[in-house]
């Protein structure tokens, strides 16, 4: 219990009264004692009639999840018990790193009820919790306040806006390459699944002449193929701590995570499967690969425990652990980032080992202050320092793509605004082609 702002006031505006008998007349000095006493006993009533601690309960609600970039909205109830006998009730919550702190909330009590809304504002992927709620009590004459300690312990996954994705995605939905598979399409030496026989015509490819048959029948015959629809698609996703950087005053990690959910929400349209993996130190978080539509959900709620590290990435036990789980030909896509090429020889090693059974598709958030850095035009010695550090970074970068294309990865490094376009094109090219 403490008193308010309101009676530190109160007693501060009886020192004119404290002054009147030295200035006008020293008879006038009781005046100062009534005042002392009318205040005490003010301050007395509202300190006896301010509810007790175990007078207020409490009940918190959180959306089931949040969305990056998107405000939500925490309702908190409050009931006390003699709720008459307060003037009003002052909320301050104590919330996750990820949220916005918010100012304190202010409501009046109405029959002891009391509903609050308190804003939520993410800042970056993860789960948000409602840790504590300080709620501040104040007497009916607003002299004197309680604080009463209440802890929800409420969370809420805070997850990536994808609408931006869905609306791209539909837009694709319409491209007549992304549907490979949606029905029988034959290819004069495309697809991967066998369909039927046939003789041999003029501009056929003499690769697709099964010799077998064609010794058993005397005519020539070709195997035709159609596109194969359930290909097996997985996105691991580097958490360590050079996502932590920030690109456009957004986490790399966030921006990977994006393009993530927008090529796992194409491919399942495109009728493939889709799992999802998070590493840094170790692998974390798996999800087998998953069919169907309704799967995104489930990628886009796990794709919210994934988080930022302070631990450097191990490439070498992340990408071994996701080989010895996938049991057959996939196309794993690595969206990562990397400074220079000595401290990516171990991913090269790793990464190379992995495309030989395996079709691997490497992205790279590459900062856009970097090219602009290196060609600008130095007005001092400043200038020309960092032009030549931001020059070096790009050619130990490519450098590193260099011995990646050799090892047969596909590779995008880009600017985040052109990842995810890019990496749609990388994989429709991958499905034209019949790669996985």
């Amino acid at each position: 219990m403490r008193p308010t702002t309101r009676s530190v006031l109160l007693l501060a505006s009886g020192f004119p009264l404290a002054l009147l008998p030295a200035l006008v007349l020293p008879r006038l000095w009781p005046l100062w004692i009534a005042f002392l006493a009318v205040a005490g006993l003010a301050i007395g009533l509202d300190a006896v009639l301010l509810p007790g601690a175990k007078a207020l309960r409490a009940e918190a609600e959180l959306p089931s999840l949040l969305l990056v970039g998107q405000e939500g909205e925490a309702v908190v109830r409050l009931g006390l018990e003699g709720g008459a006998g307060t003037r009003g009730v002052r909320v301050l919550a104590d919330l996750s790193d990820n949220l916005a702190p918010q100012p304190p909330q202010v409501s009046r009590l109405e029959r002891g009820e009391a509903t609050l809304a308190l804003r939520l504002v993410p800042v970056r992927r993860g789960r948000a919790v409602l840790e504590r709620l300080w709620v501040r009590l104040s007497g009916p004459l607003g002299l004197m306040s309680r604080v009463v300690r209440i802890d929800p312990r409420k969370s809420c996954p805070i997850v990536p806006d994808v609408s931006l994705v869905r609306t791209l995605a539909l837009r694709l939905d319409r491209d007549s390459s992304l549907h490979p598979g949606l029905k029988i399409e034959r290819y004069l030496g495309d697809g991967s699944e066998f369909e039927s026989l046939r003789e041999l015509v003029k501009g056929d490819d003499p690769r697709s002449i099964d010799w077998k048959v064609t010794a058993r029948h005397r005519k020539l015959l070709v195997r035709q193929h159609r596109a194969e629809r359930n290909h097996q698609v997985i996105l691991a996703i580097d958490s360590g701590h050079l996502m932590a950087e920030t690109l456009a005053g957004i986490p790399k990690l966030d921006h990977a995570l994006k393009a993530a959910l927008y090529l796992a929400y194409i491919s399942l349209h495109a009728g493939d499967r889709v799992g999802l993996a998070g590493f840094d130190a170790r692998l974390g978080v798996f999800v087998e690969p998953l069919s169907g539509v309704r799967a995104f959900s489930i990628l886009n709620r796990m794709a919210s425990r994934i988080d930022v590290s302070d631990r450097e990435s191990n490439y070498t036990l992340a990408l071994t652990s996701i080989g010895q789980r996938l049991h057959r030909r996939s196309l794993v896509v690595l969206l990562t980032d990397f400074v220079d090429s000595t401290a990516a020889e171990l991913m090269i090693e790793n990464v190379g080992r992995l495309a030989r059974r395996h079709v691997v598709v490497i992205v790279a958030l590459r900062d856009p202050l970097l090219p602009a850095v290196a060609g600008a035009r130095p007005n001092n010695l400043l200038d020309l320092n960092r032009a030549v550090v931001a020059g070096g970074f790009l050619r130990e970068r490519e450098i590193v793509l260099r011995k990646l294309r050799r090892l047969g990865v596909l590779s995008i490094d880009a600017p985040p605004n052109e990842i995810s376009p890019r990496l749609v094109n990388t994989y429709l090219e991958i499905k034209r082609r019949e790669r996985v």
